[in-house]
């Protein structure tokens, strides 16, 4: 892969895309499970990213921006449907049968997958002990923070379909990285990101299609009967979760590292338990505590080494 120039960016900016990123796709684990309890899960992700990709495209047309480049759909293709074909898709999936806390941290090793898969960064990453240790701190800050959730998980005799639900775990992590650094290292120079996003999203939304057809999942289907919980739900990941907050994280790709990026993996899981404490009354225990400092001591890790590096100046 060809060495990619970071994008100058204001720093409140940059800020605002980690905080949109970290929040809100902290709390799309809670609205998929309450979305695919109405709606079956290939069809979710075709509604889902077909309608977000269409409306996010009108609102490039409306602008005047340039959207119909062979060359850069193309590209937008292959890293959607890596992202959300395969590692959205899988999520989607496996939250029919599987614990959220489960999802989380399988999820969570994205992170490790970027630095593996990053190639072209491999001297910077693997020679920084920042990186090296904030990762691996991080990934056992998940595994705290689910403890309990996973203990239990395996305190019971195991459905065949957790086992290949936790198989596809290790593979839905790898394509979303691999289709995440297939973004930074295909970049449309003249192509704003919104325009990309609209294109990944569109084109992963059809791919869904035959698999919604191949599982027959429209045969007993009705929308009178999807649970009004289902759709507001759907809505909310439409809107936030894709339009806004997978925006801002194709634009950070063009901005930042990859490496910086991919802490949302591990973020997402502390928004998630501390939005099941203020909002669903849960309760946290010591563990999951100890858990949530330790993967924020891995965040400032992984951030300390890049921002000694090379200090970002607002623009």
């Amino acid at each position: 892969m060809l060495p990619v120039e970071k994008k100058s960016a204001p720093l409140l900016l940059v800020a605002l895309a980690f905080l949109i990123v970290y929040m809100v796709w902290g709390s799309t684990y809670f609205f998929i499970s309450k979305a695919v309890a109405g709606f079956p899960p290939f069809f979710l992700g075709a509604f889902r990213f077909i309608i977000a990709g269409i409306l996010l495209l009108a609102w490039c047309i409306f602008t005047g921006l340039p959207v119909f480049n062979k060359k850069n759909i193309f590209h937008a293709g292959v890293s959607g449907i890596l992202m959300l074909g395969v590692g959205n898709g899988i999520v989607i999936w496996v939250e029919q049968f599987l614990p959220s806390g489960l999802v989380a941290i399988m999820v969570s090793s994205a992170a490790i997958w970027f630095v593996i898969l990053d190639k072209g960064k491999w001297k910077e990453n693997f020679s920084n002990k920042f990186t090296v240790a904030g990762l691996i701190i991080g990934f056992l800050g998940v595994i705290l923070l689910f403890w309990e959730q996973l203990s239990a998980s395996f305190s019971v005799q195991q459905d065949p379909r957790n086992i290949l639900g936790m198989i596809l775990l290790i593979i839905g992590p790898i394509g979303w990285a691999g289709g995440s650094l297939y973004s930074k290292y295909h970049p449309a120079p003249d192509t704003p990101a919104s325009v990309s996003t609209a294109w990944q999203m569109l084109i992963a939304g059809v791919v869904f299609i035959p698999g919604s057809i191949i599982a027959g999942e429209m045969n007993n289907f009705q929308f009178q009967n999807v649970p009004e919980s289902a759709w507001w739900s759907t809505a909310y990941l439409i809107i936030f979760g894709s339009i806004i907050a997978f925006s801002a994280y194709v634009w950070l790709l063009q901005v930042r590292s990859a490496t910086l990026v991919s802490t949302y993996a591990y973020v997402n899981p502390v928004v998630a338990v501390l939005l099941a404490v203020f909002f669903a009354g849960e309760i946290i225990s010591i563990i999951q505590v100890t858990g949530l400092v330790v993967i924020l001591a891995s965040v400032l890790l992984i951030n300390l080494s890049k921002y000694k590096k090379s200090p970002v100046k607002a623009t």
